[in-house]
């Protein structure tokens, strides 16, 4: 029976913090996007863009498999609409104003120049010119994706708006009149899919550490989400964006060593662990492939109903939406 003080803390517990829950569903988070594509014209008469000269990807086709992996990856929770994209004929401003030309970008490609420096985009020009504090304010988008290319200047995630946080790079400043959290994702057409999802995976991280920053020890389930043999040996988990359970250095999927790793317990039981653990090794997540291997990871994010120190069983809620993530 709880005691006297169990009874007032629940009482005047803020209503923002959620009491624990087994039942409540784990919910669809949908995410309206702008998409914005830099992709200047390198040669006015033939109307041929930059993606077009380099033989680079398609941003059409980049934008159709990533949100299709998402939406598999997630069980359905993480549903991304595209409700605008604008096409840029422009080599997007750095933040002392420079601009470069189809010359001079072609002249750092080719290493007959050095990259201008500062390397920074102006984010806050692109969310001026956009209007994109006042459009998430609004609720007619929730996050933006751009698209670039080498030496164009984007971080791979930033996030802005009230109580922004680090998001694998610094919170863009002076934002807060979108009246809500919002990334801006920095894509590049000369990657593909597989290098999208890195980019998308250092997000979650940094969004998932904000969500459990809070807790510490075994109640840390990120913590132990992310464990790897090299760190923590006999414990190895579902590692993170960079190490698989069975990596020794950065970006080593193929790692041949088998291990034995709780991932399965994750996938399968979460978040009422059985102790399944199993030898694993690089062909559960694709042999080295980068795709392959990121989808894997986030395969093993928990999507289930229910609460638990007042944080959700589905960690997309928070991933897509960083608003969710109590501060």
């Amino acid at each position: 029976m709880p005691n006297i003080f169990t009874i007032l803390a629940n009482l005047f517990r803020p209503a923002k913090y959620p009491s624990d829950s087994l039942t409540e569903p784990a919910q669809i988070t949908n995410s309206k996007v702008l998409v914005i594509v830099y992709d200047p014209i390198m040669d006015r008469s033939t109307g041929t863009t930059l993606s077009q000269q380099m033989k680079w990807y398609r941003p059409s086709d980049l934008l159709t498999g990533f949100m299709a992996d998402l939406l598999q990856v997630s069980g359905g929770l993480a549903r991304y609409q595209i409700v605008q994209r604008v096409d840029v004929d422009e080599f997007p401003a750095k933040v002392d104003g420079f601009q470069y030309t189809p010359q001079t970008y072609m002249d750092v490609w080719l290493g007959r120049v050095s990259p201008h420096t500062p390397s920074e985009v102006d984010y806050n020009a692109i969310l001026n010119k956009y209007n994109v504090l006042q459009r998430v304010a609004k609720n007619e988008i929730d996050e933006v994706w751009v698209f670039g290319f080498p030496h164009a200047g984007f971080y791979e995630s930033a996030m802005g708006g009230p109580g922004a946080f680090w998001c694998n790079a610094p919170a863009m400043k002076n934002t807060e009149a979108s009246k809500r959290r919002f990334v801006l994702m920095g894509f590049s057409f000369e990657r593909y899919i597989g290098e999208m999802h890195e980019a998308y995976g250092h997000r979650a991280e940094s969004i998932m550490e904000k969500t459990f920053s809070k807790l510490s020890g075994d109640a840390n389930l990120w913590r132990r989400f992310i464990r790897y043999e090299k760190v923590a040996p006999g414990k190895s988990a579902c590692g993170n964006i960079h190490f698989a359970p069975n990596s020794q250095v950065d970006y080593e999927w193929n790692n041949p060593t088998p291990v034995i790793s709780e991932c399965y317990d994750w996938q399968l039981n979460f978040p009422n662990f059985k102790g399944d653990k199993r030898i694993v090794g690089p062909s559960e997540w694709g042999s080295g492939d980068i795709r392959a291997h990121h989808k894997w990871w986030f395969n093993h994010f928990p999507r289930v109903a229910g609460r638990k120190n007042g944080i959700h069983n589905n960690w997309w809620q928070y991933v897509v939406n960083p608003q969710q993530v109590i501060l």
